[in-house]
């Protein structure tokens, strides 16, 4: 994606003077807010990465949108203008938010399930989470039917398929080449 080593880097920059402040948890949430209605607006979004709008008309909207947020965060969106950097605040905010959890000892993992968990799968899984990191982890779940049973877990890098559709796919696999 297109300015992402630029978005890490500001990204740090912020965690780091966010920290310096005591302020990362309060950034933290005005990120989240900001990824937010970047990603659930179009119109934003699109306004932010054109080139045909100008770059104060942009920070005008910006700042109107978000009137309460942090410094921190005024003194990024102000140097974003400044370099015409604007269109990646959304990376910006989703690379403070890896950042931050790296920062403070947390992992998202993610479950794909064929139906919605119960709590003794989800028991099964926080264990093996568990086992595969000594971090805080927040579980994300999510329903997807095309895996037919089982699950998918992803922590990070690492990905633990325990489908349905993954077993039958690697017997398919066997009987083909055979």
């Amino acid at each position: 994606m297109v300015g992402t080593r630029a978005a890490i880097r500001y990204a740090k920059a912020v965690l780091s003077l966010a920290i310096d402040n005591n302020k990362a948890n309060e950034v933290y949430s005005d990120m989240v807010l900001i990824n937010s209605f970047i990603t659930e607006n179009e119109s934003l979004n699109n306004a932010l990465r054109s080139p045909v709008v100008n770059l104060f008309d942009k920070a005008a909207v910006l700042n109107r949108l978000f009137p309460s947020v942090s410094s921190e965060i005024k003194s990024l969106l102000s140097t974003l203008v400044k370099n015409k950097r604007i269109n990646i605040l959304g990376q910006i905010a989703v690379q403070y938010g890896v950042l931050y959890d790296q920062a403070s000892n947390k992992e998202k993992a993610f479950v794909i399930t064929a139906t919605p968990m119960t709590p003794e799968l989800e028991s099964k899984v926080m264990n093996k989470l568990k086992s595969l990191t000594t971090k805080d982890v927040t579980l994300h779940k999510s329903v997807d039917e095309k895996i037919l049973g089982g699950f998918v877990l992803r922590l990070g890098d690492q990905q633990y398929d325990a489908s349905v559709s993954n077993q039958l796919n690697t017997l398919k696999k066997k009987f083909t080449i055979n």
